[in-house]
């Protein structure tokens, strides 16, 4: 669970993007082309049933040794967790999972919803992992460094404050290195995917199978580039863009992300209840000026902390993922507007249980390559992970100067794509400042992939990964990039589309590909 200021980065940072190293990165690193590798595709995983609270009893976990370096497979290793359901029925081998983010654990999310996944195990064992930096797998955190990025971001509206800002990321782009360890240089996805190679052969697979969500799209595409003939069976769902700048990511979720709104709001006028009343033009109006006004006037929240209008945004951004939730978003929002009651919308966006103050998120760690327990993941790995993450993904790097000079011009387009979430978005525009330029790989070379068929589900109504990245990705991808279009709303397909579902588990199980350019429609609805 995230604080709201540590929510506000996250979701902030969402399309920001650290490497240190991928540029110059071969293509393709095996125990073949380098002796060095060979002791970690050599091993196999052990599993023991999970420890923890919330733990499914047949949720069993192990754990899989990876190099530091793969340029220098002899500096050092890294341990991932991982976890698996077992097959019911004869296995043909593992299916990958993640989650997305970038920066989310895979661990937790299957012991939480693995039940979406159980029609997999008639014929794999379902297996996911956290992946470098990211929860047990040696976690990356930067300290106090989120909370002043977020306060400093805010309201950096003339030349001097952007300066000033930028002083500030950059001072917090020092402190991550601090707080994080030997892991932050090698963190990005193009480390992720040779980790992923490490797997499959530690699982036992000859080929890669796998089913990636959101973010987990782009790292699944970057295996295929890289690794072309060890693809499998792979599924994209919520497809990612691989080419655009964070300034044009960031324009696309702000613009994704009031067409949501919107139609959330469109849905809400028509209920009594509907805190802003039943004309949904002046419900967007009110709802503009609570955001204007909790950002003049903060008020008190759980812990003593201070909810502003952007910690509103960002409770909205969360709610807004998935039709289900705007039940609980008009409540949250009823509670606000009626009784100054915070409780709902800090529940929506995951920061009512835990304050920011702990000193897992504000002291050092000490890292060894060995998992960490639960208990020491920093409060703020999450929002470190996905800046990191990103960072390392995207080569731009502008200057202090380009970006004083671009601001104005950046704000007002930003504000014109939503007046709701435009600031909120804005500020990834400075998120990788101060970091050493990320990997040009993803850019430049994820393109005419010569894998395996590949089956890409993007979906029209999706706020985070527009339909159209799901178009633009199959072009990069080539030939072996099949398109199934969901005519639906929501962040992904999976989950909420029985079509969907079905398309997608028996690509996974028999093999059976829809045609490119095939659609499910709204009306297959729900899978509760």
């Amino acid at each position: 669970m995230l604080s709201m200021r540590q929510r506000f980065a996250v979701v902030g940072a969402a399309t920001a993007t650290l490497t240190l190293l991928a540029a110059g990165l071969p293509a393709v690193a095996t125990a073949d082309g380098d002796p060095g590798l060979s002791r970690f595709y050599g091993q196999k995983v052990t599993w023991t049933a999970c420890k923890g609270d919330g733990m499914p009893d047949d949720l069993q976990c192990g754990k899989v040794t990876v190099p530091l370096d793969y340029a220098r497979p002899d500096r050092g290793t890294l341990d991932l967790a991982l976890a698996r359901y077992r097959a019911t029925g004869d296995s043909r081998g593992s299916v990958l999972l993640n989650f997305g983010g970038p920066g989310g654990a895979g661990v937790p999310q299957l012991a939480a919803d693995g039940k979406d996944f159980m029609g997999l195990t008639n014929g794999y064992d379902v297996v996911t992992f956290d992946p470098r930096g990211v929860g047990r797998s040696s976690p990356v955190s930067c300290g106090e460094g989120m909370d002043e990025i977020s306060e400093a971001t805010a309201d950096s509206t003339g030349s001097t404050d952007v300066q000033a800002a930028l002083e500030v990321v950059k001072k917090a782009a020092d402190a991550c290195a601090e707080h994080s360890g030997a892991v932050l240089p090698h963190i990005g996805t193009v480390n992720a995917a040779r980790d992923l190679d490490v797997m499959r052969q530690a699982l036992g697979d000859k080929k890669l199978n796998y089913l990636g969500f959101s973010y987990g799209t782009r790292l699944g595409a970057v295996y295929a580039a890289q690794f072309p003939k060890k693809t499998g069976r792979m599924v994209l769902d919520g497809v990612d863009t691989l080419t655009e700048p964070m300034t044009e990511q960031g324009l696309t979720g702000a613009e994704g992300q009031q067409t949501a709104l919107d139609d959330f709001i469109t849905w809400c006028a028509k209920d009594m209840a509907c805190p802003f009343g039943e004309d949904p033009r002046s419900a967007r109006e009110q709802v503009v000026q609570l955001v204007h006004s909790l950002d003049e006037e903060p008020v008190p929240s759980d812990f003593g902390q201070q909810f502003s209008g952007q910690d509103l945004v960002g409770a909205i951004s969360e709610a807004l993922y998935s039709k289900a939730t705007w039940p609980l978003l008009e409540q949250a929002l009823n509670l606000l507007v009626q009784d100054g009651d915070t409780h709902g919308l800090m529940q929506l966006s995951g920061g009512a249980s835990l304050p920011d103050t702990s000193a897992r998120a504000r002291e050092p760690q000490k890292r060894n390559g060995g998992l960490v327990d639960d208990e020491d993941i920093p409060l703020d790995n999450l929002p470190a992970a996905l800046m990191a993450i990103n960072c390392a993904d995207d080569p731009d790097r502008p200057s202090a100067d380009q970006v004083t000079r671009q601001v104005d011009k950046l704000r007002a387009a930003y504000e014109e794509a939503s007046p709701v979430f435009g600031q909120y978005r804005l500020t990834q525009v400075l998120m990788c400042y101060g970091r050493p330029k990320g990997t040009d790989y993803i850019r430049d070379e994820v393109r005419d992939v010569p894998s395996s068929k590949m089956l890409l589900v993007g979906t029209r109504g999706d706020p985070a990964t527009p339909y159209r990245w799901t178009l633009e990705t199959a072009k990069r991808l080539g030939s072996s990039a099949v398109v199934l279009d969901n005519k639906g709303e929501g962040h992904t397909g999976y989950a909420s589309s029985k079509c969907v579902h079905r398309k997608v588990d028996d690509f996974l199980l028999y093999g059976s590909l829809p045609a490119s350019g095939s659609s499910c429609g709204p009306e297959d609805g729900n899978t509760d």
